[in-house]
C-alpha cells in the first residue's frame, strides 16, 4: 500500500484522555465512525486469509471490548512493541511487487504492522470483533493501514507512524474502509463525520 512505511513521530501517549475516558463517559454521539455497508476487501487481504486462514476468522467475546486500564496499557505496549520490531520496507522493495500482506518477522510495511499487532492483542484475549484492519487516507493523500480497536470509550488507532493511541477522530486521515466487526473477511464502507463528504474511493 503506498505511503504506508513507517515514519515514527514524536510519542505522545493520550494518557491523561483515555484516563478520563475510563473513568468517565464514553465517546461522544458525533464521534462514532459510521458504517454504511459491505464493500470490496483489499486483494491483499484476500490473499492473506487464503494463506493464514487461522488469521481470518472470527473469535473472542462481546464487541465493542472493554476497555479498562489493563486494556489501555495492552493497546500502547503492543504498539510500541510491534514499531520497534519491525523494519520498514515497502512490498516493493522486500518482495519486488505490490499488495503482499502478511505476519512480519522483521521487516513489513503497514498493513503487516496492522496485522501483528492484531495477533498479538488476540493473543491477549481480544475479540476478533474489536481489532479492526483498516484504510485511510493518509496526511499526504496516500492509501495507509491502521489497526482500530473498537472500545466501549471509543474505537482507538495503532499506526505504525506513532507510538501514540489515539481516538480515530483525533488523528489527521481520511477513514476509507474497515474489516466487519462480524466477519473478518468481510469488509465495510465508512464514513467520517469531520468531512462533509463520504468517503467513496478507496485506495488500493
Amino acid at each position: 500500500m503506498a505511503g504506508c512505511v513507517r515514519w515514527l513521530a514524536v510519542a505522545s501517549v493520550f494518557c491523561a484522555m483515555v484516563g478520563a475516558s475510563v473513568g468517565g463517559a464514553s465517546a461522544e454521539p458525533n464521534m462514532t465512525m459510521r458504517v454504511s455497508g459491505s464493500t470490496s476487501a483489499p486483494i491483499g487481504h484476500t490473499e492473506f486469509c487464503q494463506n493464514f486462514q487461522d488469521e481470518c476468522a472470527p473469535s473472542g467475546g462481546k464487541v465493542p471490548f472493554l476497555l479498562t486500564e489493563a486494556g489501555w496499557r495492552e493497546l500502547i505496549d503492543v504498539n510500541r512493541s510491534v514499531n520497534r520490531a519491525i523494519s520498514p520496507v515497502t512490498d516493493l522493495e522486500f518482495y519486488h511487487r505490490d499488495e503482499v500482506w502478511t505476519l512480519p518477522t522483521a521487516y513489513g510495511d503497514c498493513e503487516d504492522y496492522v496485522l501483528l499487532k492484531r495477533r498479538e492483542l488476540i493473543r491477549r484475549g481480544w475479540p476478533t470483533g474489536s481489532l479492526l484492519v483498516t484504510v485511510v487516507f493518509d496526511e499526504v493523500g496516500q492509501g495507509h493501514a491502521v489497526l482500530l480497536a473498537v472500545t466501549s470509550r471509543g474505537e482507538l488507532v495503532l499506526d505504525n507512524k506513532t507510538d501514540a493511541v489515539r481516538p480515530w477522530h483525533e488523528t489527521v486521515y481520511r477513514f476509507v474502509k474497515r474489516q466487519s466487526e462480524t466477519d473478518p473477511r468481510r469488509w465495510v464502507s465508512v464514513g467520517d463525520p469531520r468531512w462533509t463528504t463520504q468517503n467513496t474511493a478507496a485506495p488500493r
